[in-house]
C-alpha cells in the first residue's frame, strides 16, 4: 500500500492560487477600463473629447469657479493658486494659474490629484489641459506656475451656481518617476 504525500495537496493549492492570482493581474487591465467607462475616471476617451470641446458659450449664464489646494502636512511644498475664485462663463475656454514650489534641497516629482465638488459639476468640468495629467518634475528649491484650462459645459444645471476645483500636490512615489 502506497502512502499518499500529506503536502502534495498543499502544494496543488498553491500553485493554483498562484496561478489564479497571475490570471487577476491580466485581467485587471480590462477590469479597469470597463470600471473607468461606467464612471468616468480616468477614461482616455473622455479625456480625448474634453480636449475636443469647443467653446459655446451661453450668455448671461455665470457661475462662480472657486479654486482650493493642499499639501501633506509632511509634505515640503508650498501649492497655492493665483486668484481663489473666478466668474465664468458656461461654454467658455478659461485659464487657471497655481504656484508650486518644491522646498525639498532635492529634486522631485510631483503629482496633483483633483477634485471637483459638487459631484454632480463633474461631469460638464472638462479640462483640456492640466498639469495634473502628468507628474511633474521639480529641481532643488524650484518654483513655477502650473495652468489648467477648462471649460464649463452649457449643460451644467441651472441650480448650480458654484463649483470648486481643489487639488492635492504630493510627493510622487520613487517607482512612479522612474
Amino acid at each position: 500500500m502506497k502512502k499518499e504525500n500529506p503536502h502534495r495537496s498543499l502544494t496543488l493549492r498553491l500553485w493554483l492560487f498562484t496561478g489564479g492570482f497571475f490570471l487577476f493581474g491580466f485581467a485587471l487591465v480590462p477590469l479597469y477600463s470597463v470600471l473607468c467607462s461606467v464612471t468616468g475616471y480616468g477614461d482616455s476617451r473622455q479625456l480625448a473629447q474634453a480636449a475636443t470641446v469647443t467653446e459655446a458659450a451661453v450668455p448671461g449664464r455665470k457661475v462662480t469657479v472657486e479654486f482650493l489646494s493642499s499639501t501633506p502636512t509632511f509634505g515640503d511644498w508650498e501649492f497655492h493658486p493665483e486668484a481663489t475664485s473666478m466668474e465664468v462663463q458656461t461654454g467658455k475656454l478659461y485659464e487657471a494659474k497655481f504656484y508650486a514650489k518644491n522646498l525639498h534641497p532635492q529634486a522631485v516629482t510631483a503629482q496633483a490629484v483633483p477634485s471637483i465638488a459638487p459631484q454632480q459639476a463633474t461631469q460638464y468640468f472638462h479640462k483640456t489641459e492640466c498639469f495634473c495629467f502628468t507628474p511633474q518634475q521639480f529641481g532643488a528649491n524650484e518654483g513655477r506656475d502650473l495652468v489648467v484650462r477648462f471649460i464649463l459645459a452649457p449643460e451644467l444645471p441651472p441650480n448650480i451656481d458654484r463649483v470648486t476645483l481643489a487639488y492635492g500636490m504630493f510627493t510622487a512615489p520613487k517607482k512612479v518617476t522612474d
